[in-house]
């Protein structure tokens, strides 16, 4: 017998708002403080946004439906993290947007920053993040 998720099309997900105690607490303050991550990362290149996303959305479907639902609903975020729940991926027009902010600001940095050691680490920390997108899975679905 299927459950009304899996009638809908969704993935079934048994955990959600399943933990209690002091562990559901610390999910939530961790997913609280991943959302808050994700928003500074959307400004700062150097903290990538979607990792964030995608563990609060982890910690809030364990801990509180109801900031599960909010971080859904978000304007900008929302469609993402419904996506991946949905069906694991990401959007190729987000992830081409994402190498091209990594190549502008990163490059940007790199040019901007003085010493050797600096540049190169800056270097190292965009090039782990385009690896870090290629692996994702991408559709063609666009969410914008």
């Amino acid at each position: 017998m299927s459950t009304p998720q899996e009638q809908n099309g969704e993935r079934p997900s048994a955990t959600v708002g399943g933990t209690r105690g002091p562990l559901r607490w610390l999910l939530l303050g961790l997913g609280l403080l991943l959302t808050s991550l994700a928003a500074i990362g959307a400004f700062l290149p150097v903290l990538p946004t979607t990792p964030f996303l995608l563990l609060a959305g982890a910690c809030f479907i364990r801990s509180s439906p109801r900031f599960h639902a909010r971080l859904k609903r978000a304007p900008i975020f929302g469609t993402y993290v419904d996506q991946w729940e949905r069906d694991r991926s990401v959007p190729a027009a987000a992830k081409l947007r994402a190498y091209v902010m990594i190549a502008l600001t990163f490059s940007y940095s790199i040019w901007a920053v003085d010493g050797t050691g600096l540049r190169i680490g800056l270097a190292l920390v965009g090039l782990a993040l385009v690896v870090f997108l290629i692996k994702l899975p991408t559709t063609d679905e666009s969410n914008d």
